[in-house]
């Protein structure tokens, strides 16, 4: 007959079978929610986020540095309203202070901020666009399925609230996802290019 193990000892046996962690992961463990934290507080109020980095004893300011880049670049987001515009300038101010390649962040956010201004720009036009064509097109599908099921002719068309339908916001909302695609790819590999710098 086997025997039946209590979760306690289960999980015992599976701590067990990981190991004691590494000397590294430790100091992980210190140092990045420390600076994730770091960066959060900048983000919310005004931080000297070098000096704040300096006052961590030498052994996890690295550790304590990429977890607030780490933070910086996730909030660097399209500007879907001002806030977020915001938040976007003051990332990009805080990862600037903290790499040490000046000219190639400049030219990072030089790319980065002709994507957020397009997105603003270029980009409202053509969701604007998008939505009223979507809306032209879901109203006449919407008029032709009223037709073929009553048989009424086009002499009587009915009205119809098409925003509010709820194939109409699903179909809206995987357009708006597609338009935003190709911005989100550019801006991540934009970021991914900021995060090598040094």
């Amino acid at each position: 007959m086997t025997e039946i193990k209590s979760a306690a000892e289960i999980a015992a046996e599976k701590l067990a079978a990981i190991g004691d962690p590494t000397p590294e992961e430790r100091r992980q463990w210190k140092y990045g929610p420390l600076g994730e934290q770091l960066a959060a507080r900048y983000l919310k109020d005004n931080l000297d986020l070098a000096g704040e980095i300096r006052k961590v004893d030498e052994a996890g300011q690295d550790l304590v540095a990429a977890g607030v880049n780490e933070i910086l670049l996730r909030n660097i987001t399209l500007p879907r309203n001002e806030t977020v515009g915001k938040t976007n300038k003051k990332a990009m101010e805080g990862l600037k202070a903290l790499k040490k390649d000046k000219a190639a962040v400049l030219a990072v956010f030089a790319k980065i901020q002709h994507v957020l201004d397009h997105y603003v720009n270029e980009g409202e036009k053509q969701r604007k666009q998008a939505y009223e064509q979507l809306k032209v097109e879901m109203e006449q599908r919407f008029q032709q399925a009223i037709r073929a099921q009553t048989g009424v002719s086009n002499a009587a068309r009915m009205k119809i609230d098409i925003e509010a339908q709820p194939q109409f916001q699903d179909e809206w909302q995987r357009l708006q996802a597609q338009l935003e695609a190709q911005y989100l790819n550019l801006l991540d590999d934009y970021k991914q290019e900021l995060a090598a710098i040094q």
